[in-house]
């Protein structure tokens, strides 16, 4: 037997009304009747370690002496042959949240990161008897998974050093998500475990390098802005002479003309409010 076999067993209400008369007849018929009566009352007896309950969303794995006789996975009271050894295994979803661990990225950046698994028991038979005990399995290939998963992406785009990724791990969610889902399905198949749901949930940069990447993220925002800002500035600029042209407010020569557009671009990309001075005299 190398897979998951359900089967069926008796009712155990049936039964445990059989047990109860053998018990309760075999034990008036010997005070009663004779000796012989007492053999009733043993055979009721031996059929109570039968019974057992299979609850909503778990399912009972029965042995006899070693070899796998099936899976119950109906829920309700049941009895089974008395011999069976039974073995409760859940088949409800679980959660795990895996710790946080440190590992290198594709660029060799050391980065903390971990994950959250939701998954459940598919085939018992695997879960029970292919791997020593499937949720320290879930555990383990979890952790395997997302290291795995960490060395095939950067962490982030460098763009400003020719490093430009498609799929990175902090900005390709769905992406990553999808292969670290694809990654673990294939790790745990072999438990009979299903992969509901697999997601990073924690992701940052390791503690030795971190301030120096927030530095370095706070200046490539500083240039983004500034570069917006001269672009608005050079704009700005470029209408005002436009319109003093156009509208022939006052006829400026070349030189007048570069001082004008130095102030203006002084007062425009400042990060600090310009201080006017009122020139009373000529221009020049």
């Amino acid at each position: 037997m190398k897979e998951e076999k359900i089967i069926k067993v008796p009712n155990g209400y049936f039964m445990l009304f059989l047990s109860l008369v053998l018990i309760v007849g075999g034990i008036y018929g010997f005070v009663t009747f004779d000796i012989v009566f007492i053999v009733a009352v043993i055979i009721g007896i031996f059929l109570l370690p039968g019974f057992f309950l299979v609850n909503p969303n778990t399912s009972k794995v029965l042995l006899l002496f070693g070899k796998y006789v099936g899976t119950v996975k109906d829920n309700g009271f049941f009895w089974a042959n008395p011999f069976y050894t039974k073995r409760k295994i859940s088949l409800r979803a679980s959660n795990f949240d895996s710790e946080r661990v440190k590992v290198n990225d594709k660029l060799g950046n050391p980065i903390m990161i971990s994950t959250i698994l939701v998954w459940r028991v598919q085939d018992t038979y695997k879960a029970a008897f292919d791997v020593d005990n499937f949720e320290n399995f879930v555990r383990v290939q979890s952790d395997a998974a997302v290291r795995k998963l960490a060395s095939l992406y950067p962490y982030d785009n460098f763009a400003d050093e020719g490093l430009d990724e498609d799929i990175t791990l902090r900005a390709s969610v769905n992406e990553v998500s999808e292969a670290l889902e694809q990654e673990l399905s294939e790790r745990l198949a072999m438990a009979g475990i299903e992969v509901l749901e697999a997601r990073i949930g924690y992701l940052a940069y390791a503690q030795e390098i971190a301030n120096a990447m927030l530095k370095r993220q706070q200046a490539t925002a500083i240039v983004a802005a500034r570069h917006k800002i001269v672009e608005g500035a050079v704009s700005m600029v470029e209408m005002a002479l436009e319109e003093l042209s156009k509208k022939n407010i006052i006829d400026l020569d070349e030189d007048r003309k570069a001082t004008m557009v130095s102030n203006l671009m002084v007062i425009l990309c400042s990060d600090k409010d310009a201080t006017p001075v009122v020139n009373t005299g000529t221009l020049t």
